[in-house]
């Protein structure tokens, strides 16, 4: 008899939270304090989705060949920690789904390719208390695609794979998913459309958050 689903590990860019101004305004001011062209917020939306040294080695001329990578990552790590909240925001109708997951009994994390003292930090100041394990970019564990920080959240909620789903707004989340032996729900508010994510092998995508809990509590 399979696991019943009781556990919802999620994405956090573009899948609970909009960070995508926030992002924006500290690569740009990471790239203009090296004398680097800027983006605009719909370019920087196609850079993210693997950490933050992926970002900026998209964003910088040359990547890690520029002379001065480490001190713009550096940079822009020191800005972002600063102003990671200014407009950063949940997205419509996520506070109300957790609070339905977590009165149902659903255990809550989230898994991210962020930096993980942001992870951390965000996750305790607009999910607390409902997401109770948050885990980041370390030079621990290896990020997404890898199942490791899906392996390490299911370790810290002592639940096995058959009893978690993924929810995950990029390819990134899709491939995640896959590797750790998870079903993916794909999401299309956040920064891939749902055009993309079906071209990446997505199998359900919502487009609301109440088609997301439509799905979600229809598995238990």
């Amino acid at each position: 008899m399979p696991d019943t689903i009781n556990t919802i590990i999620f994405d956090l860019d573009g899948t609970l939270l909009n960070t995508l101004t926030d992002l924006t305004n500290s690569v740009n001011y990471a790239l203009a304090s090296f004398e680097l062209p800027t983006y605009s917020e719909e370019e920087v939306r196609q850079m993210v989705g693997n950490g933050v040294t992926a970002l900026m080695e998209r964003a910088i001329p040359g990547g890690q060949a520029f002379d001065k990578f480490q001190n713009c990552l550096h940079t822009f790590k020191e800005h972002y920690e600063i102003h990671k909240k200014d407009n950063t925001r949940p997205f419509p109708g996520i506070i109300d789904f957790l609070k339905k997951a977590d009165d149902a009994g659903y255990k809550l994390a989230v898994v991210s390719n962020k930096f993980d003292l942001a992870v951390k930090g965000l996750c305790h100041d607009f999910f607390s208390p409902y997401i109770t394990t948050a885990i980041g970019e370390s030079s621990r564990i290896a990020p997404k695609p890898s199942p490791d920080t899906v392996f390490k959240a299911m370790e810290e909620l002592h639940v096995l794979p058959g009893q978690c789903i993924y929810v995950g707004d990029s390819d990134v989340d899709i491939s995640t998913a896959r590797n750790a032996d998870i079903p993916c729900l794909s999401v299309s508010w956040g920064f891939r459309s749902r055009k993309f994510l079906e071209q990446h092998g997505a199998s359900v995508i919502a487009d609301t958050t109440e088609d997301m809990e439509q799905y979600i509590f229809s598995l238990t």
